[in-house]
């Protein structure tokens, strides 16, 4: 037997070393730099404006953690950073950076001790689902690309390209992928998009440039107070729910399945581990981000949405997963 190793605690104290060194090499646009054919730390360098012992010690790190590749003094890209960090990839995602370490969402994990004392966020007052909070335009902007795999996945799960007319509410629809997407595979869908109206100034803006401006209405304010209006054929529930205790998503679902059609339909994209609550490791994980910057949100189980859909009169729902995506699909019918 092995005697123990502080190596995991030694690693996890220095683990935001590998966030800082991610941020840098994104905002160097280094990954880009290697995949159009820099190779060597000079090359990088010049191509990144930076010194070009700095690029080599961190192209060396990002070696170590996996996201580069060294053979003698030539870097590559692994198949991930190939994929997800190459800015001329269409699977791009390094823009998530600007959300996810932002200075908001990193103080909020610096005062973590707190929000465990207190059951939730004492970082941000009123947690992050403060009427209006700007941090939800930076969301839209940098989380816009990371959303573009999933939505067209829900595109594909509702077949809304064979759907003929039908009404969509999008809720939180924040950047508005997820309605646009739902529209441009299906010619004869009405989106209806509902947000803080500082939001969804961008969605309107990227309805306009995705060429379905005219089938784009703007619903702002509150889900849990505005009036959805006609109702729909298919509501998408997107990064929302989490946000809250199962109370009150009891009482905004219970909303939705006044506001479907017979027949109708919710699209929920989620965070969803296994009955354990450890497992998949990401999924499960994300219970702390919930904690340390939302009052009462958590990461729920299958079996916790199907209850919660079911308690507010939704007949079943099903799970589909999203291979090669973190987050899962639940569609829900009236």
């Amino acid at each position: 037997m092995q005697p123990p190793s502080p190596e995991l605690i030694f690693a996890t104290i220095n683990a935001h070393h590998r966030t800082a060194a991610l941020k840098a090499a994104i905002e160097l646009d280094l990954f880009t730099a290697i995949g159009e054919g820099a190779r060597t730390a000079a090359a990088i360098a010049g191509c990144s404006r930076a010194a070009e012992r700095g690029v080599r010690i961190l192209c060396d790190y990002l070696v170590i953690i996996g996201l580069l590749a060294k053979d003698s003094n030539a870097y590559t890209l692994t198949p991930e950073s190939a994929a997800f960090l190459d800015r001329r990839s269409p699977a791009y995602i390094g823009d998530a950076v600007q959300f996810l370490n932002s200075s908001l969402m990193m103080d909020a994990f610096a005062q973590l001790t707190g929000s465990v004392r207190a059951g939730g966020t004492t970082a941000i007052p009123g947690g992050t689902m403060a009427p209006e909070h700007p941090i939800w335009v930076e969301f839209a902007r940098s989380m816009m690309s990371l959303m573009r795999m999933p939505a067209e996945a829900i595109a594909e799960i509702v077949g809304a390209a064979a759907a003929g007319p039908m009404r969509v509410l999008d809720i939180a629809a924040g950047h508005g992928v997820f309605g646009i997407t739902i529209a441009r595979h299906n010619p004869q869908a009405q989106i209806v998009a509902a947000d803080w109206g500082s939001v969804l100034a961008l969605a309107g803006e990227n309805a306009e440039a995705a060429g379905i401006g005219d089938r784009y209405k703007l619903l702002p304010g509150s889900a849990f107070d505005i009036d959805f209006g006609e109702p729909y054929d298919l509501v998408l529930l997107t990064n929302f729910l989490h946000h809250f205790d199962p109370p009150t998503c009891g009482k905004l679902l219970a909303k939705v399945h006044r506001a479907l059609k017979p027949g109708g339909r919710a699209a929920t994209l989620d965070f969803v581990p296994n009955d354990d609550r450890v497992t998949p490791p990401t999924p499960a994980a994300f219970s702390l981000i919930m904690l340390a910057t939302t009052e009462k949100g958590d990461a729920y189980t299958f079996a916790e949405y199907d209850r919660m859909f079911h308690e507010a009169g939704f007949a079943r729902s099903e799970l589909h997963p999203l291979p090669g995506n973190m987050s899962q699909v639940i569609v829900s019918f009236r």
